[in-house]
């Protein structure tokens, strides 16, 4: 008997959720279906979300690990703010997530694992499946694990080895249903278990079963197509915000002509872009996991005082341990990046959640006036752009600069528009190599009359030996100084010249040149404004937007633009650290809106909350 024709369906986008336990492989299936998605020329978005735990409890609402991802044939901006799909693989993936399906989305179900035992775990007196408490969603039983260990039968494997592949049936089903591509997971599996023939036999034939079952089943009728989004012509990868910013320090160095170190102690979320830069030695790189905070950062000094690009990576409580080796850097004036991947905090906090909670620790989080550039990414891919820009400034003007990127943009992937290589900025350095005092002596705090930075001299040159330390320094000589004129000249100098980095001026988008109310964010927020205020756009409303990428010094023309307006509205997933920062500068009323969480905004959070302020003021 032939198979059921199938009907194909347009749409302009997707959203799906995989959810299921912490060791259902739903990072994977989600990163594999994205990457697929990407070889097709779709615009995407994502947002993993999985627990801080090595390995929660299974089966309970703790354990749930879940991968979105936004797909459409349009450029888009978050990953979606509710699943048009979900793919729950047990009681707990369904509770944890069902609240944030809208009415009518399809629900794919693993049945197998809807057992007395699992529905226990997540309060579930009856299973949901029988009550009727999902009439309002297309539901899709689907036997999961038994058709995975049936399929797998002759393949000679262990049980539990066939249940694991139950995430390559689900993506199988998914691919066929989206009409995803698939070369690229066949030989990403053949890479993953090069050491195990057995399992890469088995995962092709469970992602292939998969595919089949969508196919043959009556269960699915309908497969959907989208169409490749308009984009610039180019090459494009899909990345995440640590692998671009990682490419992006790789870029440095080869733009400064410069070796890079990178000290680092493995900390989530960062610990990929020291995975990341491991990979790079060839490009003059390397890379020390220290044993803690103090001493990563203390090797990338000392490597910046010897000639190199320094960098260092961490998260909030590393930036704690760091301060006092930062102020060290301060008062050296060497060039020094600091990477913050911001998660939620204080303390431990929620590790594997994001937050923008440590703008105020950036800005001022050090003992005395110690100043330095502060900026941020506004995207995944924009990760690239600012760790060039970070090294940009710390290398024209002799400064540590702190790069805040967070758990949002550092784990969330997009499609990359690979840059040529001519474009990219010229970031050479001149070292000090004769004296510069007229006498023949060589003077160490000597400024630059335009960017105000000391020369750098790197340790041996013959005649420029000179004294280093953080004790205060004397003007010019660098010599140990407690004389209280010199000291006050150093500080006023300290931040005379952070404040004249010269960083691009803020644009406005204001397509109406009449909006009375402007958004200002800063970071990761971008994404979420930016699809709130395109909202509130096509319904006729008018509304500006303003994203700040440097926080310290701020952009030359941002009192001006602030004063166009009636209303300024600042989104932070903090509880106003940067709405404090503009009120008190430039005495602007700005408005806060503030979420901690450990989410991102959601689009339609912000297009309400902004419409209310657009027609109520």
């Amino acid at each position: 008997m032939a198979a059921p024709a199938k009907r194909v369906e347009q749409l302009d986008r997707v959203v799906i959720r995989f959810a299921g336990d912490s060791g259902d492989g739903m990072q994977l299936t989600g990163d594999r279906f994205t990457s697929e998605t990407a070889q097709l020329g779709n615009d995407i978005s994502t947002l993993p979300n999985f627990p801080a735990e090595i390995r929660a409890p299974a089966g309970t609402l703790p354990g749930v690990s879940s991968f979105q991802v936004h797909f459409a044939d349009y450029d888009i901006l978050t990953p979606g703010d509710s699943p048009n799909v979900l793919v729950a693989m047990n009681p707990a993936a369904l509770k944890a997530n069902l609240s944030e399906l809208p009415a009518g989305a399809d629900l794919i179900i693993n049945t197998d694992e809807f057992t007395k035992r699992n529905l226990a775990k997540v309060g579930y007196p009856v299973s949901p499946l029988e009550d009727g408490s999902l009439a309002d969603y297309a539901v899709h039983p689907v036997a999961l694990t038994s058709m995975t260990v049936g399929a797998l039968a002759d393949q000679g494997i262990s049980k539990k080895d066939a249940e694991r592949a139950k995430n390559m049936f689900a993506l199988g089903l998914l691919c066929w249903m989206y009409s995803r591509p698939f070369e690229s997971t066949l030989r990403f599996l053949e890479r993953k278990f090069a050491k195990r023939p057995e399992l890469v036999a088995a995962n092709k034939t469970a992602f292939q079963a998969g595919w089949n079952y969508g196919e043959t089943t009556e269960a699915f009728s309908v497969r959907y197509e989208i169409k490749p989004a308009r984009m610039r012509p180019g090459t494009y990868k899909n990345i995440t915000g640590n692998q671009a910013l990682a490419l992006g320090l790789v870029a440095a160095t080869v733009r400064s002509k410069l070796p890079l170190f990178l000290g680092a102690y493995p900390i989530t979320p960062a610990s990929d872009i020291l995975h990341e830069l491991s990979k790079h030695k060839r490009f003059g790189i390397t890379t020390m996991q220290a044993e803690d905070e103090i001493a990563a950062i203390g090797a990338a000094l000392g490597a910046a005082y010897g000639g190199a690009l320094g960098v260092t990576t961490t998260s909030g409580p590393g930036v704690a341990l760091k301060g006092e080796t930062i102020s060290l850097a301060i008062a050296l004036e060497l060039p020094l990046v600091i990477v913050d991947v911001q998660r939620a905090g204080p303390s431990t906090g929620m590790p594997t959640k994001t937050e923008q909670a440590d703008l105020n620790m950036a800005l001022y989080g050090r003992h005395g006036e110690a100043p330095l550039a502060v900026i941020a990414p506004k995207s995944p891919s924009d990760c690239f752009h600012a760790a060039l820009e970070a090294a940009r400034i710390a290398l024209t003007y002799r400064t540590p600069v702190i790069l805040l990127s967070d758990n949002y943009v550092a784990n969330g992937s997009e499609p990359w528009l690979l840059p040529s290589v001519d474009e990219l900025p010229d970031l050479s350095v001149e070292f000090a190599t004769t004296p510069n005092a007229e006498d023949g002596k060589f003077l160490p705090y000597l400024r630059d009359p335009e960017t105000m930075a000391r020369p750098w001299a790197v340790p041996g040159t013959p005649g420029l030996e000179h004294r280093i330390g953080g004790l205060e320094k004397a003007d010019k000589t660098g010599d140990i100084s407690y004389d209280p004129a010199n000291h006050e000249f150093m500080v006023r100098t300290r931040a005379a010249r952070i404040e004249a980095i010269e960083v691009p001026d803020i644009d406005v988008e204001d397509p109406s040149e009449d909006a009375r109310v402007l958004v200002l964010g800063w970071g990761s927020t971008y994404g979420p404004i930016g699809a709130a205020c395109r909202a509130l756009r096509q319904r006729g409303l008018t509304i500006a937007q303003a994203h700040l990428r440097h926080l310290s010094p701020l952009p030359a023309n941002l009192g001006e633009v602030l004063k166009n307006y009636d209303k300024v509205v600042i989104p932070e997933m903090n509880l106003g650290q940067l709405a404090h920062v503009i009120r008190a500068r430039y005495l602007i009323d700005a408005l806060p809106f503030n979420q901690v969480s450990g989410l991102p905004f959601t689009a339609a959070t912000l297009e309400s909350m902004l419409e209310d302020v657009v027609k109520n003021g």
